[in-house]
């Protein structure tokens, strides 16, 4: 039996969640018995919704709606006694508070445990964990996995002496294959964008970004974009497009489903991520998997599975996304030559059947005791 535990689960949306549960599903296909612990609660208007596994909410009625119990330590070990998981998976974020719990009480009831780290740990971050680390001993009790190279990289900074091992984000591939060529092909370039709208992801930086290439391109290009999602930054993006005069080309579509992105996905032709700290950029791996190029910065999550040239291009400063941009916009045998070869080959390395074979790999090291060996370095 694998027991996921996460702080975030659905119904809220997010990176985390959508990883969390489609791994879940992914692994129960395979013939596991999986089981979820949050401190998420349930929606208030559907109530539990059947996940095809069973989920157990370790909830606090508090005057919040963070996920957050402050008696999870004994929750989580009670638990743990109930189900006996032959394997416990915790998922981190930047602040984890339940996940830290289920890491000291798995640790505590001598559980084979794996760590999966979904963000980059800034200074603040790695600072507090060493902390952690001294208190709980949380980097040398667990197997220890990171969801990209740059974020591995990070950790290791916080524990030297502890290796990591790197296991991705999953995706069906299948699921985002094209069925027809680019919908409404001609002279259009069509620019898309899918993210929260935070400051982490830096949409205001996207949308400067996307003002400066559209000063240098010739203005009988026809270029108009897309930007999907929602978040606090939303309001401050609508003024920015305003006072630009932006909003006759740049389309903010708010936050969409699934079947949603990837409909948009079926009319771009390039996809753009100006975040600096992606620990993974999921949504740049959906376009890369539906023929998109790929335009982002180096040294984060998005280059494990981009190479400059190849599936896209990567900038190492906000100046090299708006020449990639117009590169990209005015040389339509590259981004030909990109799409092609994104329509032709699967990043298998992100496909669920690798990410769940590399986790039942992690959850065998955990049962005996084995360190990982393939860490980043």
């Amino acid at each position: 039996m694998i027991v996921h535990v996460t702080d975030c689960f659905h119904p809220r949306l997010g990176g985390i969640e959508t990883q969390v549960g489609d791994l879940a599903r992914a692994q129960q296909e395979c013939g596991e018995t999986v089981h979820v612990v949050t401190a998420t609660p349930a929606s208030d208007e559907k109530g539990e919704v059947d996940y095809g596994y069973q989920v157990h909410r370790v909830v606090a009625r508090l005057p919040w709606e963070l996920p957050v119990h402050p008696r999870a330590g004994a929750n989580l070990a009670r638990r743990f006694r109930q189900l006996q998981p032959d394997v416990v998976h915790i998922h981190l974020g930047s602040v984890s508070p339940f996940g830290w719990s289920a890491v000291a009480q798995a640790l505590r009831c001598h559980l084979p445990t794996v760590v999966t780290v979904h963000s980059m740990w800034g200074a603040a971050s790695r600072t507090m964990y060493r902390g952690l680390d001294r208190a709980i001993g949380w980097s040398h009790g667990p197997i220890v996995t990171a969801v990209s190279t740059a974020s591995a990289d990070l950790i290791m900074r916080t524990t030297p002496a502890s290796p990591v091992v790197v296991v991705p984000n999953g995706i069906a591939a299948q699921e985002w294959r094209p069925t027809l060529g680019r919908e409404g092909e001609g002279d259009e370039v069509h620019i898309v964008a899918v993210g929260r709208l935070s400051a982490r992801k830096q949409p205001l930086v996207l949308l400067k970004t996307l003002h400066a290439a559209r000063q240098r391109l010739d203005p009988r290009l026809t270029v108009r974009v897309t930007v999907a999602g929602d978040g606090p930054a939303l309001a401050l993006m609508r003024a920015y497009l305003r006072g630009r005069s932006m909003t006759d080309w740049v389309h903010l579509s708010g936050r969409l489903d699934r079947d949603g992105v990837r409909s948009l996905l079926g009319t771009a032709d390039i996809f753009v991520n100006p975040a600096l700290r992606e620990s993974f950029g999921i949504a740049a791996l959906e376009a890369r998997t539906a023929g998109v190029p790929v335009v982002a910065r180096t040294d984060n999550g998005v280059s494990d599975f981009v190479h400059n040239g190849v599936e896209g291009l990567l900038c190492g400063s906000t100046d090299d996304l708006v020449d990639a941009i117009v590169r990209l916009v005015e040389d339509t045998e590259t981004r030909q030559r990109m799409r092609d070869h994104n329509r032709a080959t699967d990043p298998v390395e992100c496909t669920w059947p690798a990410v769940v074979k590399k986790f039942a790999d992690c959850y065998r090291r955990a049962a005996s005791g084995t360190s990982p060996v393939d860490s980043p370095r």
